[in-house]
């Protein structure tokens, strides 16, 4: 029984590692092709097909995951977030996190 005690901790921070490898291991770039992102921002999220549309490369994460957050809420509506409204209920929180650290990692 004690050495069942003491490997709760353990076994109870392994888990959650799991938990959060599991978001981790989703692949940013697979999902940005996808979830069809690359049809307006382009394929390597700096040549959007419209010169409204922003260039996506390298944009802080937590800025990024941010913006689709609020257009997938609707709290972001305006002209240019219409396309991406039809879209974002197709995709999660974890691959908005994915893609929002995969664009992060662009130039």
């Amino acid at each position: 029984m004690k050495s069942l005690k003491a490997l709760l901790p353990a076994l109870s921070l392994a888990l959650g590692l799991g938990v959060a490898g599991n978001a981790l291991a989703l692949d940013g770039a697979e999902l940005y092709a996808k979830k069809t992102c690359v049809a307006c921002h382009g394929k390597d999220a700096n040549t959007p097909i419209l010169p409204v549309y922003p260039k996506l490369a390298g944009q802080n994460p937590d800025y990024a995951y941010n913006q689709m957050k609020d257009i997938q809420s609707g709290a972001r509506n305006n002209g240019q977030t219409v396309a991406m409204k039809a879209i974002m209920h197709l995709v999660s929180d974890e691959e908005l996190r994915a893609i929002a650290n995969w664009l992060a990692t662009l130039k």
